[in-house]
């Protein structure tokens, strides 16, 4: 969150700053007005309790002097002193909590930086990689959700039935595939310097509203509930819809030390989005879906570094894509497009060949999300309530945080079945993954399981 003091000093940056952003439903005349009755109401308490601390020693002074009369009348005022500034305080505390609500919906100030815009087709490309020796692809690529199915190793009508749209199963060697990803991803990143955590899955309202997902967000996240007879409790969790949140409320409400940074984690973690699969064609296949693993990589960095770092942590995450030979971009994404904690964001796309359409390489194929890599600055740090001491002797200040994936595990599934796959419909392992499937070079895919499977007039 932003400091009353920025918003109070710097309106019109904050109204340009939700504006750009496209952040609906925020009055942020209603919200200075706010902290204008606030901080009168202080001054009237400060001068409230001075009139006080006046009146109690007039009254000893009366008493000293025996002058009853108007020692009793200073008592009586010392009385009325202390009801109004009861109801200042009140009134004040009032505010204050109305205040710190409202600030939480405002969003992050975009960084100098970022370009200005309003959608995805104003982010501007910073940089590609890996096309400059595409391997040969067959005359027709066989779309990831079509080849997954002839293969068995993505059976999403069956996690249809199972849990609902937008969940899926991933089958033998397309599980050891995703496995062998994660593992991969893990030792890059601790290649790095990152320190592995494997943090709880549900976490509670003040984590996610530390990062920044409530209250904005909840819409899009699952609500964990008890159930007793027929009813069913609020235990006031939450799935994680990412391992940013408890990674980074890890050190909620903590100070770290200047000799503690910069303090960089990743954690592997499932994750769960209810608006993950509700954009239209998007629905179909292992894209969009509602549980989803991944790489998480949370930084915790001194403020003056943060930027360094960001490109740094931008290198960390592409060095997965990079050894794994996929294709990819690197997008500066704009204010409209960049989310609302971030200050700054890069997005990584990879390339996946297996479907036209209109922008994209000569080749056809579509480009994936698969990394947010981005800096907060003191928001999240703010909202979390995280400190670092630059030295001991000196006051406690907020540091800066940066995540990134490192990266989304299944869309890097969909590239590597679109971009390995092979004329006679098998799919090569990337070389970096070999050693973590036991040598394996090839999927070549698995008999189906069932009736359905049976071919037909062999069901007799």
């Amino acid at each position: 969150m932003l400091s009353r003091q920025f918003v109070r000093e710097n309106p019109d940056v904050v109204r340009d700053a939700i504006e750009h952003k496209g952040v609906t439903g925020v009055d942020l005349d209603e919200i200075l007005e706010i902290d204008e009755e606030w901080r009168e109401l202080k001054a009237h308490g400060d001068d409230l309790r001075h009139q006080r601390n006046e009146v109690s020693s007039q009254i000893g002074e009366y008493k000293r002097e025996g002058e009853e009369e108007q020692a009793q009348a200073a008592i009586e005022r010392s009385s009325e002193i202390k009801e109004e500034l009861q109801d200042v305080e009140d009134r004040a505390d009032e505010l204050e909590a109305e205040l710190e609500e409202r600030l939480l919906e405002i969003p992050n100030v975009p960084h100098d930086s970022v370009p200005v815009g309003e959608d995805e087709s104003d982010n501007v490309e910073r940089y590609r990689e890996g096309f400059d020796d595409l391997r040969d692809l067959p005359d027709e690529v066989v779309p990831h959700y079509d080849l997954g199915e002839e293969l068995d190793i993505l059976d999403f009508e069956r996690g249809a039935k199972v849990t609902g749209g937008g969940f899926q199963f991933v089958k033998g060697d397309g599980a050891r595939l995703e496995r062998a990803l994660i593992q991969f991803m893990l030792d890059v990143h601790r290649e790095q310097e990152y320190v592995e955590v494997s943090p709880p899955i549900p976490v509670n309202s003040a984590s996610m509203s530390g990062t920044g997902q409530l209250p904005k967000f909840d819409e899009d996240a699952y609500r964990v509930g008890a159930r007793h007879g027929d009813d069913y409790d609020d235990d006031d969790l939450w799935l994680l819809p990412t391992a940013e949140v408890p990674v980074t409320n890890m050190y909620r409400d903590e100070i770290l030390l200047d000799d503690d940074l910069p303090v960089k984690h990743q954690a592997f973690s499932p994750n769960f989005r209810r608006e993950a699969g509700e954009h239209g064609t998007e629905t179909r296949g292992y894209v969009r879906v509602h549980q989803f693993n991944k790489v998480e990589l949370v930084n915790f960095v001194r403020p003056e570094e943060s930027y360094d770092r960001l490109e740094g942590l931008l290198d960390e995450a592409t060095e997965v894509l990079d050894r794994l030979e996929l294709p990819y971009r690197v997008l500066d994404m704009c204010t409209g497009d960049m989310g609302f904690t971030q200050a700054k964001k890069y997005d990584v796309e990879v390339w996946a060949p297996g479907d036209d359409m209109d922008e994209g390489p000569a080749e056809g194929g579509r480009w994936l999300e698969v990394s947010s890599v981005s800096n907060f600055e003191e928001f999240q740090a703010r909202r979390a309530g995280i400190h670092y001491r630059p030295e001991r002797h000196e006051s406690a200040e907020y540091l800066h945080t940066l995540n990134g994936s490192g990266v989304a595990a299944p869309r890097v599934i969909v590239a590597i079945l679109e971009y390995y796959q092979n004329p006679d419909g098998t799919v090569d392992v990337p070389e970096a993954l070999q050693p973590y499937m036991g040598g394996q070079e090839v999927i070549e895919g698995h008999d189906p399981i069932g009736e359905t499977a049976v071919g037909e007039g062999d069901g007799e």
